[in-house]
């Protein structure tokens, strides 16, 4: 809370915290700040602090105000004198939405907003991480010569063959059929969506990606000057018949899909859809880069491309960030052999190669049965958190726009969750508001929840008590 009797005045206190959020992206750019009534309603301070702080934010070049509209966050990446900002609004005026800033997204997962559980990242508590096991497998593969030979040498171009084989086993329980010399390891499940990308497509290409979806996804591809395609997801799958008017209208080079526990609703796709799409994919001539991330968390027998392919026209992707060490940095492909050293290439321009001690450690993990252990407690206590939060979220007032799954639940709020995500952060608690996952910024009264972090009372609590403000 804002305290009068403070060093600083509260217009400083309250410029301050603005610009705080502003500058560790927790506000978005072009991000509308409370009104003046608002903000002086839920600070508990007078209009005319509210307008002085509002005026220190614009002199610090951090806000705009736009007449008969209010005050906005800028664009960060716009570093020059106000003038040419606004002339280079004038040039953009036409465009009628702006793609979210994904890395405030980035930012404000891993920024410790407070110590309290945070509803709005992506990934599972550090403490429901933590294994004796990562330690003891890295102790296994640092023997003195080990550790000198992988220090002082580059590892192998694909990646570490101990791993690669490993993983070709692990797939092959999905009924993907991959070759040890399919699979590429990259540094994380993101790097490798980005080597397909940068392999696959050129400025300008078209790019179907399923909506709502991974807001970097969305400004990844629009930052390698691709068009974005949005795709709506459905329960069983992407909107077919919107994708055929695509390949129709636009020939998409790249479709990019999560088919199991699709982020942010939890859905998985069908067999049924599963099968129009390859057929899709096969008639207009355009590769599919299927997003795995969350496979740990799903059961062997779920419905993937790329095991109905075979990988002919799907790329394999995901990784170990999300199930055991976000910090190991490790991801892989598995795809067509006539792609192979095409993405190879890729890889080796961007990163050389990649730590072999880390994909040796992981292989390990897995040849040892520690990595299908582990994610079987996960998923146990995953199913037991997801019923709490559930309850929960029911009980204050909320209610599903798809069927709770997987590690993210899909919330309707009943009100504009931007303007929620404000005031959650003045009582410590991060939310992902449902603008973040479209490829264009639009108000929306979703929120994607981490059921992982929200199957406390106390957090509903006070979302049900700021809701009601927001009203």
């Amino acid at each position: 809370m804002l305290m009068k009797a403070a060093s600083q005045s509260l217009t400083g206190q309250l410029a301050g915290r603005f610009a705080e959020r502003i500058r560790n992206r927790l506000l978005a750019s072009g991000t509308r700040l409370p009104s003046v009534r608002q903000c002086a309603q839920q600070q508990g301070v007078s209009a005319s602090t509210v307008v002085a702080a509002y005026d220190q934010l614009q002199a610090q070049g951090l806000v705009e105000a736009r007449r008969n509209r209010g005050f906005f966050v800028r664009d960060s990446s716009l570093n020059m004198p106000l003038a040419a900002v606004n002339r280079a609004q004038a040039a953009t005026k036409n465009i009628a939405n702006k793609p979210v800033d994904a890395s405030a997204l980035i930012r404000g997962m891993f920024h410790q907003v407070s110590s309290k559980p945070q509803p709005g990242v992506g990934v599972f508590p550090p403490a429901w991480l933590e294994t004796r096991f990562l330690g003891a497998a890295v102790r296994k593969v640092t023997s003195a010569s080990a550790l000198r030979e992988f220090s002082l040498n580059y590892g192998e171009p694909l990646g570490d063959g101990g791993l690669r084989r490993s993983l070709s086993q692990k797939l092959g329980a999905l009924n993907v059929q991959a070759a040890p010399e399919q699979i590429i390891t990259t540094v994380g499940a993101t790097h490798a969506l980005d080597i397909v990308s940068r392999t696959l497509l050129r400025a300008g290409d078209c790019v179907m990606v399923e909506e709502p979806g991974w807001a970097v996804e969305f400004a990844r591809l629009a930052a390698l000057g691709m068009r974005i395609l949005p795709v709506p997801r459905r329960a069983d799958g992407p909107d077919l018949a919107v994708m055929a008017q695509y390949c129709q209208l636009h020939q998409p080079k790249l479709f990019v899909s999560v088919s199991v526990f699709h982020n942010p609703t939890g859905y998985c796709l069908t067999p049924g859809s599963a099968h129009r799409v390859l057929q899709l994919a096969n008639q207009h001539n355009f590769h599919i880069a299927e997003d795995d991330t969350y496979s740990h968390l799903a059961p062997e027998h779920a419905t993937r491309l790329s095991a109905l392919d075979g990988l002919q026209r799907t790329i394999y992707v995901s990784g170990f960030a999300k199930i055991l060490a976000p910090g190991w940095r490790v991801g892989f492909m598995a795809a067509p052999p006539e792609l192979v050293e095409r993405l190879l290439n890729t890889k080796l321009l961007a990163t050389l190669t990649t730590p072999a001690l880390l994909e040796k450690a992981l292989a390990w993990c897995i040849d040892q049965g520690q990595l299908r252990r582990h994610a079987e407690r996960i998923r146990s206590r995953l199913d037991a958190a997801r019923g709490r939060s559930v309850k929960l979220a029911l009980s204050h007032g909320c209610s599903f726009a798809a069927e709770p799954a997987g590690l993210f639940g899909w919330v309707d709020t009943g009100v504009d969750t931007d303007a929620l995500a404000q005031r959650m952060l003045d009582e410590g608690y991060l939310i992902a508001p449902g603008a973040l996952f479209h490829a264009a910024r639009q108000p929306s009264t979703l929120m994607r929840i981490n059921f992982a972090t929200t199957q406390e009372a106390a957090f509903w609590k006070v979302f049900a008590r700021l809701r009601d403000g927001v009203k």
